[in-house]
């Protein structure tokens, strides 16, 4: 997973804070963290293609969240940045090299069809690799589906209880 899901999840919380409907810019957002803001500003414009957030361009533009943090999942956060294919794709190396199934298992010979009118082979079948991490990997989504940002904001603040008030202060500031 890329760092830009880690910038997104701060720079949503972040933006909760800021306090409500006010606009930062990806430039303030990007230094409140010592990030490049041209990079984070990528992911905040990919948030806003998820409706996460809204983007106000101008001198007093910036982003602001499109909807509540209890709405926003941290499973929304990582499929806006890193979009929605599974994290493990299957390239059926086990159909390759010395320890490929015979080539009566290729769908296109007869009499591979003929066997496999008869019973499935073990060639023929789904990768067991493939079905164990497809199973991890909906466990992983479903996981992050089910937390929320306003639950990670909770904990932030239970953390950091000044860390609201020091950004406010901080955006004040400039």
């Amino acid at each position: 997973m890329s760092e830009g899901v880690e910038w997104a999840l701060h720079s949503c919380v972040n933006l909760a804070w800021s306090g409500p409907g006010r606009a930062v810019s990806a430039a303030r957002l990007a230094a409140w963290h010592d990030l490049p803001a041209t990079y984070l500003n990528k992911q905040l414009q990919a948030l806003a293609r998820a409706g996460i957030l809204t983007s106000t361009p101008g001198p007093r533009g910036g982003f602001r969240l499109a909807r509540p943090l209890s709405a926003i999942t941290l499973m929304d956060v990582v499929a806006a940045i890193e979009g929605t294919e599974e994290a493990f794709r299957c390239a059926e190396i086990r159909r390759q090299g010395p320890g490929a199934g015979p080539a009566a298992a290729n769908p296109a010979d007869s009499a591979a069809a003929d066997s496999a009118d008869s019973a499935d082979s073990a060639d023929s079948a789904d990768c067991a690799i493939a079905h164990a991490m497809a199973r991890a990997g909906l466990a992983w989504r479903r996981a992050l589906a089910e937390q929320d940002l306003d639950g990670i904001r909770r904990q932030a603040e239970r953390q950091a209880p000044e860390a609201p008030a020091r950004l406010r202060a901080w955006l004040e500031a400039r």
